[in-house]
């Protein structure tokens, strides 16, 4: 397994990354995704390291908190051969603090975190999304006390704006805070606008990209197909709302592309479109989800081999949309594309 800088930090981490947002199964999108428990998550921990996945993903929010304890339990024994990965910010009660990135709820945030996960340090963690209501000074004050502390080593962001993200970057450096070098991005072939500018402010400033739902919210598995109905199995009848949308025709033109891909490779529809990705700029892990031992050796079929230069440009050229403004210009026409070439 490859293993890459984290953006412009010296943390290393695979090029695979294993998201447990399967573990636990409590709550509605959650029970969902898997409800996979202790037992059977050491099972997929002992497969990830012995591929070389290191990095593990989770958050407080996954399943009521039962995603890190059952991960904590996964990896107890071996904390030092793993890398962990939590987010908070998300509301995890009806109290009002009991959201959002405050000094109050951050400090309880992790506390709770490394009680769940049963380790006495946190190797990345995130803010699962921006909060508007505290001041991004107040935010990196703490984050830079818990560093100080011991309590993590990395941070990073999740679902945030280019202006979010490049406003607290600028205050880091204004104070002498920790920067964030990672932000977990929704990034697939069928939603491609994380490149429209996260992509070139990661490339600019040194931000790893960390990308979840590599496979299109499920939708790239294979089992979606031009002129079929949803398979009766497919988890989309239950979470489609709850993700990205993605227009149909889009969707089959990927796929069709996809299918093309795998006859000639001999690959699965999965393992290819993963395999897009781990090639893209900035891109510093894809979390892989699996709710069994088959689908994770599955998704682990995505590395130790590439996709030739005319099949990536065969993918790209499917999964291309119309860009808003004010990046089509740079996009269609000469002079501004001279000036400002795409990161991709």
């Amino acid at each position: 397994m490859e293993q890459r800088r984290l953006g412009a930090s010296g943390l290393m981490v695979s090029a695979l990354s294993f998201g447990a947002g399967t573990f636990g199964g409590s709550g509605e999108l959650f029970s969902a995704w898997g409800d996979t428990d202790a037992r059977q998550a050491r099972r997929l921990v002992d497969i990830c390291l012995e591929a070389g996945v290191t990095l593990f993903d989770t958050a407080d929010v996954y399943s009521d908190g039962a995603s890190e304890e059952i991960l904590g339990e996964a990896i107890k024994g071996r904390r030092d051969q793993v890398i962990v990965s939590t987010k908070a910010g998300l509301p995890v009660g009806e109290g009002p603090n009991e959201a959002g990135a405050s000094r109050q709820h951050l400090v309880r945030a992790v506390e709770r975190a490394l009680r769940r996960l049963g380790t006495d340090y946190i190797d990345l963690f995130q803010l699962h999304a921006f909060d508007a209501r505290t001041p991004v000074e107040e935010t990196l004050a703490t984050l830079d006390e818990l560093v100080r502390a011991g309590k993590i080593r990395y941070i990073g962001v999740s679902n945030y704006s280019g202006w979010q993200l490049m406003k607290s970057l600028d205050v880091s450096d204004r104070y002498g805070y920790p920067r964030y070098v990672a932000h977990q991005v929704y990034y697939s072939l069928v939603g491609r606008d994380y490149e429209w500018d996260l992509m070139p402010l990661g490339l600019d400033q040194g931000v790893g990209a960390l990308v979840w739902s590599p496979l299109g919210w499920g939708r790239l598995t294979g089992k979606v197909r031009r002129g079929r109905p949803l398979p009766p199995g497919s988890r989309l009848h239950r979470t489609a709302a709850y993700g990205p949308p993605v227009a149909d025709e889009l969707l089959y033109r990927v796929v069709d592309a996809l299918d093309e891909i795998a006859e000639e490779t001999g690959r699965t529809v999965p393992q290819i479109a993963l395999n897009w990705l781990l090639r893209r700029p900035t891109v510093s892990s894809v979390i892989m989800g699996a709710r069994d031992e088959e689908q994770l050796r599955a998704n682990l079929g995505a590395v130790g081999w590439a996709l030739t230069a005319d099949q990536i440009a065969r993918l790209d050229a499917a999964s291309a949309v119309t860009v808003p403004y004010p990046h089509f210009p740079y996009r269609r026409q000469e002079g501004f594309a001279r000036l400002n070439p795409p990161a991709a």
